[in-house]
């Protein structure tokens, strides 16, 4: 019996350790979050007022100008992203108003972003890698 209770627990134990790794991604979260704040910019706040977003976790938001300067980021504020990566760049300026998911690669994961743009043409986006 103790056995059998031993082993159906490392079972378990794999299957909720390998089921985790497989979370699907929370699609209406990251869409809540991003349409939040694209309607307190056009609201009048501004995109600084948002740089901790670039900190959340698991899905951080960035935003960016129509040329590609990216305002908010975890790592590349003040870049271009049309300089640094023209593939990501390319799809993430297909927001619209309304938004749209988009796909690209970036360092070799395919990556899925909900992007929109504010009524100043910022572009505000969020999303997760396969």
């Amino acid at each position: 019996m103790r056995k059998a209770s031993v082993l159906f627990l490392a079972i378990l134990a794999i299957v909720c350790f390998a089921t985790s790794g497989f979370a699907a991604p929370d699609k209406d979260a990251i869409k809540k979050q991003v349409d939040e704040i694209v309607a307190a910019i056009d609201g009048g706040k501004t995109a600084d007022d948002f740089k901790d977003a670039a900190k959340r976790e698991p899905y951080y938001v960035f935003i960016m100008k129509e040329d590609g300067m990216l305002l908010v980021h975890p790592s590349l504020v003040g870049q271009s992203l049309k300089e640094k990566a023209a593939p990501v760049f390319d799809a993430v300026v297909k927001a619209t108003p309304a938004g749209v998911w988009v796909d690209y690669e970036w360092q070799g994961k395919m990556k899925h972003s909900y992007v929109r743009k504010t009524k100043s043409a910022l572009i505000v986006g969020s999303g997760y890698s396969d």
